[in-house]
């Protein structure tokens, strides 16, 4: 897992370490120091930790004008142990929402494993996007299996051309017009 760094190619136009509205600003990072683990595996030092033993994110853009941030997530999402998404929505998702960001786009290849709990911070994460949304690209199949059991499917946009999403190939602009159009259709 230690292999498995953050989408870099990026990091020419956006670093969260250098946003002021990022709850990762000023923080420094080694490309050498291995402290953080998913259980027993150690990982790349570029991923960002907020509060879960378990879970990790990595802001790789955010563009305030078009209230649009995209995260990449690394890990188990465990609601039901470690109450991840309340880690996520307070430390994390809630300094952009104040910063005005709506849409949000999650990336969540490297999400191992899902375990549910209640939807609460989910229910009120959505409630606050307002006009906004959150969409899920590229989740493993278990992990959208588990979101559709506990529900989160109804706050989480996921599904179709969503899962199997070739982001890589964009830029962020690039990305947030293709991932826009997806949502306006499905919303709309």
């Amino acid at each position: 897992m230690q292999e498995l760094e953050p989408y870099y190619r990026w990091r020419d136009i956006y670093q969260s370490e250098e946003d002021p509205n990022s709850p990762f600003y000023e923080r420094e990072y080694s490309e050498f120091e291995f402290t953080n683990r998913v259980y027993n595996y150690a990982i790349h030092p570029q991923w960002d930790e907020f509060g879960s033993p378990t879970l990790y994110v990595k802001i790789l853009y955010a563009d305030y004008q078009k209230e649009f941030a995209v995260l990449e997530l690394l890990g188990e999402w465990n609601d039901a142990i470690n109450n991840d998404v309340m880690f996520l929505k307070r430390e994390v998702v809630e300094p952009l929402l104040e910063a005005g960001i709506t849409k949000f786009i999650l990336i969540g290849e490297n999400v191992l494993n899902f375990h549910s709990s209640d939807d609460s911070y989910y229910e009120e994460w959505f409630q606050e996007v307002e006009e906004g949304w959150i969409a899920a690209l590229n989740f493993q199949e278990h992990v959208l299996s588990e979101f559709k059991s506990a529900n989160i499917d109804y706050y989480l946009i996921f599904g179709g051309e969503l899962d199997a999403f070739s982001w890589r190939k964009f830029n962020p602009m690039q990305l947030y017009s293709e991932v826009q159009k997806i949502m306006s259709h499905r919303l709309g």
